[in-house]
C-alpha cells in the first residue's frame, strides 16, 4: 500500500512570521512534523509542499521530498484541499498513484509517529473512508466564538433552549478537529475534493496543540522540554 503523507507549509504566515520555521525547542516547527512521518510505520513518501525557498532548503534538509507550490495556491485565503490535490496531481505526473493520503499540519508538532501509526490502525481496522483526529469537547455545553467582525460573542446553537442534564437521551459529545492528522482514501479525495470522506471515523486525541499564536509556542515548547528532561533522566 502507498500511503503518502503531505505537510502543507506556506511561507506567507501573517500572525507569526516565518512561524512554520521558527525555532521551537531547538528545531523549527515543521521539523516535528517531518521526522513523525517519516517514522511512521505505515507512511510509505513524505512531501512538504511550499512556495518559499527557505522552507524547503530546511524541510530537505530534514529529509522531507519538496513539491513547489505554486504562489497562487499559497495566499491567504487558499484552501488546504487544493494544495494537497496539486501535490497528488504532480505525483501522479511521475506515475506514482497513493492509496491512502495523509494530511499532516506542521502547526501540531506535539503529535508524533505513535499518534499517526493509531490513527492509520483505526483506519485500517474499521469500515470507513477516512479518520481525522480530534477531541472530545464535552456533551450538552453550548459552544461560543468570538465574531472577528463585532467583537462580540456568539452562541453556535440556541443556548436558551439547552437540554438539562437530567435529559439523558439529549446528550451528546461533541468533537473539535486538532487538526494534527487527516487520513483519507486518495480516491474518495479526489471525488469530494476533500481529506474528509463520505464516512470519517474519529482518532481521539489527548491535549493537542495547534500553534497560532506564540502563546501556543510558548505552552508547546514548555511541553516538549519537559519530554525531553524526563528521556534524558530515564538514560541516565
Amino acid at each position: 500500500m502507498e500511503v503518502l503523507s503531505i505537510i502543507p507549509v506556506r511561507g506567507g504566515s501573517k500572525g507569526i512570521p516565518g512561524k512554520n520555521i521558527k525555532m521551537l525547542a531547538g528545531k523549527p516547527l515543521v521539523a516535528y512534523t517531518i521526522d513523525a512521518s517519516l517514522k511512521s510505520k505505515y507512511i510509505t513518501r513524505t512531501v512538504v509542499s511550499t512556495e518559499d525557498k527557505k522552507i524547503k532548503s530546511v524541510a530537505e534538509s530534514f529529509g522531507a521530498e519538496v513539491i513547489d507550490r505554486p504562489v497562487e495556491l499559497a495566499q491567504d485565503e487558499t484552501k488546504t484541499a487544493p494544495v494537497m490535490l496539486q501535490v497528488i496531481d504532480e505525483l501522479e505526473k511521475q506515475s506514482y498513484k497513493p492509496d491512502v493520503t495523509i494530511l499532516l499540519q506542521a502547526t501540531c508538532p506535539l503529535r508524533d509517529e505513535k499518534q499517526i501509526d493509531e490513527a492509520f490502525e483505526l483506519f485500517l481496522n474499521s469500515d470507513c473512508d477516512s479518520v481525522f483526529a480530534a477531541f472530545q469537547a464535552g456533551t450538552t455545553h453550548a459552544r461560543w466564538r468570538k465574531s472577528p467582525f463585532t467583537g462580540e460573542y456568539e452562541c453556535l446553537y440556541d443556548y436558551r433552549n439547552r437540554p438539562r442534564r437530567q435529559d439523558k437521551d439529549l446528550h451528546y459529545p461533541l468533537f473539535i478537529e486538532s487538526g494534527a492528522i487527516y487520513i483519507v482514501k486518495t480516491e474518495i479525495m479526489k471525488e469530494v475534493k476533500d481529506f474528509i470522506g463520505y464516512k470519517p471515523e474519529i482518532y481521539l486525541q489527548k491535549n493537542p496543540i495547534d500553534i497560532d499564536t506564540i502563546a501556543d509556542f510558548e505552552k508547546a515548547e514548555k511541553i516538549i522540554l519537559e519530554r525531553n528532561a524526563q528521556t534524558q533522566q530515564k538514560h541516565l
